[in-house]
């Protein structure tokens, strides 16, 4: 038997002219025979070919599989591919880096998992991908090891890490910096001097980011661009690191040059259908105005939008550049390259494993033989993640030919439903336990449907709800809820029961009008304040009252994503009449609006602004209940307080001579909230946010009491559902006022 060394010349002119008999295949375990035959092209029959084997061979390695592979020949010309098939990875471990919980994402994000066969090259990239994380993290000199055990039909890999120390950033220079505050150059980079608290979450801490330092030459340089220095050149930051204290110094080396001036704007190439003075007019920049690249890349995106929304899905625009140097001003020319008209060939859904098709098509706004449209696209991504049934939404576009895409929607899912049961004990409710089953997309249909019911000793409350926000796909919703409940407040016991149904409709791709019933039956029962010193006016006597109640509203909602948006305003306002039936009469006005601004695209931080705020106001029409007027405190309103706590109250003395207060309610309230959220952990899903909430109540007035709260809440996107943990600090709480220190939320928007 002979050894095939392929391209050796000297074996090649012995197997001249020899016919193959036969081909066997030795060793294989991924690969069948057959599909080896059609790798190798070489069958029983064909003339032995020296150069063509070693074709083959080059293919067989290719695949991946095998560390070694030779020929042989046999006397009777039996042609044998022997194969070494590569050990599979048995067992990952990592020493010094991540807890155990941890390592299989990690080593999935590095490239290997359990299973795979083992690759000397590709141990080796997952050894500097781990370096590069590190790295990343501050760490300067990090070393890893790689140990392979060999086992029985497999081998075990251990990464030991030593992750060397942190290099700390002591001061940064901007050399030539003299028309630029440093404070504003500093403020773009990824690697920053320590803040002071700069160990607080969302300040900076002074650890270097090595990965990020080739960009921060790009990022201060994009300073200058924004300030109209066209000609700013930044070299390369320069670190030094003392070894032995592992600081660091860095500094730049810039050239500032001079401001440039808007001369001129122009647009070519426009298509038509669009008017190019009324898009001139909506563009950023504006001639006689400093030169800023922020706005330029706004207007390109501007006018990109413009041109796609008449089907262009491949239009360019660039812009053009002609520097005046003698008078330091600038004309631009946008030159717009649209292609050709695109229409939709099909919308593919893809990542639903619960939620129907139908479903998720019905907030796509472009269909099959539709023509192309930027914004349509834009707003179908917002849309899909407004509903809350998936964590993440994309919609890739798969061109067909030159005039046909696809459009390929891709989701991923999120936990929509949730069984909780739980229990506490509380200084003022005592034992407590509650249990709920909900599902804001049951069997993925989008409707929702919750069950629910809360006990302790001083309340006990059970609901039931279901909505429908799109009966048989259209823009009509229809819901309904039952509930009754009970809670014993200081002063008053107050027993409710009441159903309530609505309509909506959807009239814009944003706006959303709804009509809706609710009838309530409840019953008012006086505790025995004698040796309280907090009453209310209204339990004074016992009472039961019929409410019956009409209400019509609008909203509007542009917002990105349901439980943490980042951009766009909520915006809505109802009007409702109880009186058509039941024993009470007056009119509720409610007003809300909320606006989120996240920039993360500006700072490269995920920090999130939210200012909301809220109104209502009464109008009597003949009777208005005492339990039905206006209250603040607790988590919708002015956090930190107890629920029901502000209010217009009329204050005395009791017969000890102490001073008593009787809660009266309000009929005019207003709330403005300001937030920051701030990411905490993102693996867990976990974010801070940092709130000042600010409200007014009154009978007459808005302004008759004013109260603040001030605190920290964390925002936890958990398995089971949405949960906020609110510490909240009162700060300045009027006489007898109830104080909270701590509340926490589960299934609310953030």
């Amino acid at each position: 038997m002979k050894r095939i060394l392929p391209l050796s010349i000297a074996v090649s002119s012995l197997l001249l002219s020899q016919t193959i008999n036969r081909i066997e295949y030795k060793g294989l375990f991924h690969l069948s025979k057959d599909v080896a035959s059609e790798i190798s092209g070489i069958h029983a029959g064909d003339e032995f070919d020296i150069n063509k084997i070693d074709e083959s061979l080059k293919k067989f390695y290719k695949q991946g599989y095998f560390s070694d592979i030779w020929v042989s020949l046999t006397d009777n010309n039996i042609l044998i591919y022997n194969f070494k098939e590569k050990s599979a990875i048995s067992k990952l471990q990592m020493n010094g880096y991540s807890s155990d919980d941890e390592q299989e994402a990690l080593f999935a994000e590095l490239g290997l998992k359990k299973g795979d066969l083992y690759d000397k090259d590709k141990i080796d990239r997952a050894k500097k991908r781990l370096i590069k994380k590190i790295e990343a993290e501050g760490y300067y000199d990090t070393v890893v090891e790689v140990t392979v055990e060999p086992k029985e039909d497999s081998i075990a890999l251990t990464f030991d890490v030593n992750k060397g120390e942190k290099i700390h950033i002591k001061n940064i220079y901007f050399n030539g910096a003299k028309k630029i505050d440093r404070d504003e150059l500093e403020d773009a980079l990824a690697n920053q001097e320590e803040d002071t608290l700069g160990w607080l979450p969302g300040l900076h801490n002074g650890v270097a980011h090595l990965d990020q330092l080739k960009y921060d030459q790009f990022r201060a340089k994009d300073v200058y661009m924004k300030n109209g220095y066209l000609d700013a050149e930044v070299d390369a930051p320069l670190l030094r690191v003392d070894n032995g204290s592992y600081i660091a110094n860095i500094s730049y080396q810039i050239k500032e040059g001079e401001q440039y001036r808007l001369n001129n704007i122009n647009i070519e190439g426009l298509v038509d259908n669009i008017d190019r003075d009324e898009l001139l007019s909506e563009l950023h920049l504006a001639k006689g105005k400093l030169f800023n690249i922020q706005k330029l890349r706004k207007d390109l995106a501007l006018i990109k939008e413009r041109v796609s929304n008449l089907g262009y899905a491949y239009a360019k625009v660039i812009p053009n550049f002609r520097q005046n140097r003698d008078n330091h001003t600038v004309d631009i020319d946008f030159l717009v390259k649209a292609g050709e008209k695109v229409y939709i060939n099909d919308v593919i859904i893809s990542g639903n494993y619960s939620t129907k098709d139908r479903v998720i098509r019905r907030d796509v706004y472009l269909a099959p033989g539709d023509l192309f449209n930027l914004t349509d696209l834009k707003d179908s991504i917002s849309a899909l993640k407004r509903r809350g049934y998936f964590e993440k939404v994309d919609i890739e576009q798969e061109r067909v030919d030159a005039d046909r895409i696809n459009l390929i929607v891709k989701v991923k899912e999120t936990a929509t439903g949730s069984i909780q049961a739980g229990g506490g004990y509380g200084s003022y409710q005592h034992f407590m336990l509650n249990a709920s089953i909900s599902d804001r997309n049951i069997f993925g249909s989008g409707i929702s449907s919750s069950l629910s019911f809360d006990l302790s000793k001083v309340s006990s409350n059970y609901s039931f709800s279901i909505n429908n926000p799109r009966v048989f796909d259209s823009e009509y919703s229809l819901g309904m809820n039952i509930y009754k409940n009970k809670y014993d407040f200081p002063t008053y016991q107050h027993d409710t029961f009441g159903f309530g149904t609505n309509v909506g409709k959807q009239l814009t791709r944003n706006l959303y009008g709804f009509i809706g019933y609710s009838y309530s039956k409840n019953k008012i029962d006086t505790n025995d304040t004698t040796n309280s010193l907090i009453s209310s006016v209204f339990s004074n006597e016992d009472l039961s009252y019929a409410k019956s109640t009409f209400n019509i509203g609008l909203t509007y909602d542009n917002t990105d994503d349901y439980f943490v948006p980042r951009r766009g305003v909520i915006l809505g306002g109802s009007l409702g009449y109880s009186g058509v039936g039941g024993d009470e009469e007056f009119l509720a006005y409610q007003a809300k609006f909320g606006a989120y601004y996240g920039v993360k695209d500006l700072i490269d931080y995920d920090l999130i602004f939210r200012y909301k705020v809220r109104a209502n106001m009464l109008q009597d029409e003949g009777h208005i209940s005492g339990p039905e007027k206006l209250f603040l405190g607790g988590v919708s309103s002015v956090r930190g307080y107890q629920p029901y706590t502000i209010a217009p109250s009329t204050y005395g003395k009791n017969s000890n001579g102490d001073t008593t207060r009787t809660i009266n309610g309000g009929k005019k309230s207003l709330v403005n909230t300001v937030e920051a959220s701030i990411p905490l952990s993102e693996a867990a899903k976990m974010r801070l946010a940092f709130f000042a909430d600010y409200g007014m109540i009154g009978e007459e007035s808005f302004s008759e009491i004013k109260r603040a709260g001030y605190g920290v809440s964390i925002e936890w996107y958990s398995p089971i559902g949405p949960i906020n943990l609110i510490f909240g600090r009162a700060r300045n709480a009027g006489l007898l006022e109830r104080t909270s220190s701590f509340e926490f939320t589960m299934g609310r928007k953030f």
